[in-house]
């Protein structure tokens, strides 16, 4: 009977895990672009970048001109400066005078019934001058002065509400930055190959577009006010559809973050990420879910057959298990490099066949303690 068992989770684990990598994850990794015909008369509409910031002096001391660097005629940068307290203020004052397109607005507090993140990106985005909103962040860097242009063409143009692009991390040679990178792609994965097939059902506030008025329209974070994430993934999640949202994926279109370099900020910062997925549509968890099962059945199966035929000394049927499992991790491996290609310009190093394994402990340790955790701040 346990022998049956362990079959049976490992051959259900297989046939789940390659409809994903090679059906649904493979829509991303073997991605060809293609050029439509603009149906807006006016595509180079106006365009606001809109940065949330708390205390990040250092980063916006940057960032700020590497907006301006973009290469996109109609657009001005709106900074919230959120109850900072460092010189963030200041710096802003400065860089004004330097570039007549940057703008800010300063909340000196938030009201009790709200959460910081969102009212801040409330304020900003009422007060922006073009109805197209670029979101990022202050430690995201766009990788080409085609950022704005690329980012945006699908709502200037096609007529969309929603723009979902990639943001990455800069990459390190530590294995925390390796696992960042693999489970960063690995989101990726999910969010752009739904969103290919019509399904779309998160973005990342780093890098995604859409309409101001669209915003206002249904007043986006209403219901969400008392949670600390969710202002880009639920806000998606609860209105973008395959017809009103298109995924960008084009190495000139991506932002690049400053990665945690603790491995106890990046598990705070994932336990926010995480926490925020359980208020996703049944469908969309059940999306996701359904990968980790299937993922966790086909090792606990493998791991498990492996020991049983190796003790047995069933050399042939031991070699079966290991060659699916071999199998498996070459299709893995391909298509991490071939998303990354196409989505970054360049294969990240991210140690993914063993990061590959870790996931089983990631999604099923800190995906149940983030489900459970309460009061996750943002900053």
């Amino acid at each position: 009977m346990g022998l049956f068992l362990l079959w049976f989770f490992f051959g259900i684990g297989v046939i789940i895990q390659l409809v994903y990598l090679l059906v649904i994850f493979g829509r991303t990794a073997w991605f060809k672009s293609f050029t439509k015909s603009a149906k807006n008369q006016n595509p180079e509409e106006g365009v606001t970048v809109l940065v949330a910031a708390h205390n990040e002096f250092q980063n916006l001391k940057v960032l700020i001109p590497k907006l301006f660097e973009q290469d996109y005629p109609k657009f001005d940068v709106m900074v919230v400066n959120d109850r900072s307290t460092d010189r963030t203020k200041r710096l802003l004052e400065e860089m004004m005078a330097l570039y007549p397109k940057l703008r800010s607005v300063t909340i000196k507090y938030t009201p009790n019934h709200v959460t910081p993140k969102k009212f801040a990106l409330t304020l900003g985005i009422k007060v922006a001058k073009n109805d197209v909103i670029l979101l990022t962040d202050a430690d995201c860097m766009p990788t080409n002065d085609q950022w704005i242009r690329k980012m945006t063409a699908p709502i200037r143009e096609d007529g969309k509400t929603f723009s979902i692009g990639f943001s990455g991390y800069e990459v390190k040679s530590s294995l925390l930055n390796k696992w960042i990178q693999f489970e960063t792609m690995l989101t990726a994965l999910f969010y752009f190959s739904f969103g290919l097939w019509k399904a779309p059902f998160m973005g990342v506030g780093r890098n995604l577009c859409y309409r101001k008025s669209f915003f206002m329209e249904v007043k986006a974070f209403k219901g969400l006010w008392h949670l600390e994430g969710g202002d880009d993934d639920l806000f998606v999640n609860q209105y973008a559809t395959g017809k009103n949202s298109a995924i960008v994926i084009d190495p000139g279109a991506t932002t690049t973050s400053i990665p945690k370099e603790t491995w106890k900020e990046y598990l705070v910062q994932k336990k926010r990420h995480l926490n925020a997925g359980k208020y996703y549509r049944g469908e969309d968890k059940r999306k996701i879910g359904l990968f980790s099962l299937s993922h966790a059945l086909f090792w606990i199966g493998a791991i498990g057959l492996m020991i049983y035929f190796g003790v047995e000394t069933e050399l042939e049927q031991f070699l079966i298990v290991l060659g699916i499992v071999l199998v498996r991790s070459f299709l893995v491996l391909s298509i991490f490099n071939s998303a990354s290609k196409k989505i970054q310009g360049s294969a990240t190093p991210m140690n993914v066949l063993i990061n590959d394994f870790l996931y089983l402990g990631y999604f099923w340790v800190l995906g149940s303690v983030s489900y459970q955790a309460k009061d996750i701040p943002w900053k």
